[in-house]
């Protein structure tokens, strides 16, 4: 008798499998974290970067995702992207971002090539060329599937971080255009089509990365990175966005004055983060709580990690209320 139950209990922990691994925010090396918190299954998915170099020796990007119930404990990640073999562009995968839009879900992923791109300064390293592709997938976990093989952003300019905002029904991807191609570099939103599919128009430009106060020239340029578009309470459309400050890397505000994506755009004069850390994006909790993720230090060699700060929407801008505990 002992030894069936012994041989039960053994087959139904074969089955069910040894305890999935869990690992805490701060044990997690991640740069440009992006967090989905899926009212479906009540879990948190957090996006980040993860390719493999291919046997041909060329990197092949990917992206991969964290989940948790409680924003602290999260379980090891699993692969959701792999860039198709057949893609036009099959590098580096930057800042993936996951929207939910018509229930469906569709990543927004900045594809790198090794086609040399140099800047129009003399004096600018070559760098290489880098735009925004969209997949979808009918769940947070994937697996994303591609429109087609070119980037969404247009083939003629350097473009990263595109993210999703929608209104009046209509769908638009906001975007940074590469400091390394126009040297002052800007945030430019584009229409989409109604599925996500392809472009529905060309671009406009919303703002210089110089427009901001508190910005600072890095070298011979400045930076725009990681846009994200938020409604505060009272229906004051704000966008924050990264760049480089008097004390390091910074998250700055900016407020549509007509309260749409078209703008014009002005730079609130105050970032809401200060403290060499960015490409930050926003979400609510379960419980209701505001919060900004975004990775601290931005300094190369694995110090990254992600950060989760709760958020005060006073309708007029948004402040950072302290580190979610």
């Amino acid at each position: 008798m002992k030894k069936k139950t012994f041989l039960s209990l053994l087959c139904t922990f074969l089955a069910i499998g040894a305890p999935a691994q869990t690992l805490l925010l701060e044990d997690i090396h991640i740069r440009d974290p992006y967090i989905v918190a899926d009212g479906k299954t009540r879990t948190y998915y957090m996006y980040g970067s993860h390719g493999h170099t291919a046997a041909d020796g060329r990197e092949r990007g990917g992206v991969q995702v964290y989940t948790s119930k409680d924003l602290r404990h999260w379980t090891a990640p699993q692969q959701v992207f792999t860039v198709p073999e057949d893609n036009w562009i099959t590098g580096r995968v930057w800042a993936p971002e996951v929207h939910c839009y018509k229930g469906r879900y569709y990543l927004f992923a900045t594809l790198n090539t090794h086609i040399k791109w140099k800047g129009d300064r003399e004096k600018w390293a070559a760098y290489t060329y880098r735009g925004t592709q969209i997949f979808h997938a009918k769940k947070p976990t994937g697996p994303f599937r591609p429109f087609g093989r070119m980037p969404h952003t247009p083939i003629d300019q350097m473009a990263l971080d595109g993210t999703l905002w929608v209104e009046d029904g209509q769908p638009y991807m906001v975007y940074c255009h590469e400091w390394v191609q126009i040297g002052d570099g800007s945030i430019d939103c584009m229409p989409l089509q109604k599925d996500l599919s392809q472009p529905a128009g060309m671009p406009t430009r919303l703002f210089h990365g110089s427009a901001a106060p508190w910005g600072k020239r890095n070298a011979l340029s400045y930076v725009t990175d990681g846009c994200f578009l938020y409604r505060t309470k009272t229906g004051k459309l704000l966008m924050t966005w990264s760049s480089f400050g008097a004390t390091g890397y910074c998250v700055g505000i900016a407020e549509s004055t007509t309260g749409k994506v078209t703008g014009p755009w002005q730079q609130q004069e105050t970032p809401l983060f200060t403290q060499n850390g960015g490409h930050n994006m926003t979400f609510r909790t379960f419980d209701g709580r505001l919060c900004t993720v975004l990775h601290q230090p931005n300094s190369p060699g694995g110090k990254e990690r992600a950060h989760i700060y709760e958020l005060q929407d006073t309708g007029e801008t948004l402040k950072v209320i302290g580190e979610l505990k």
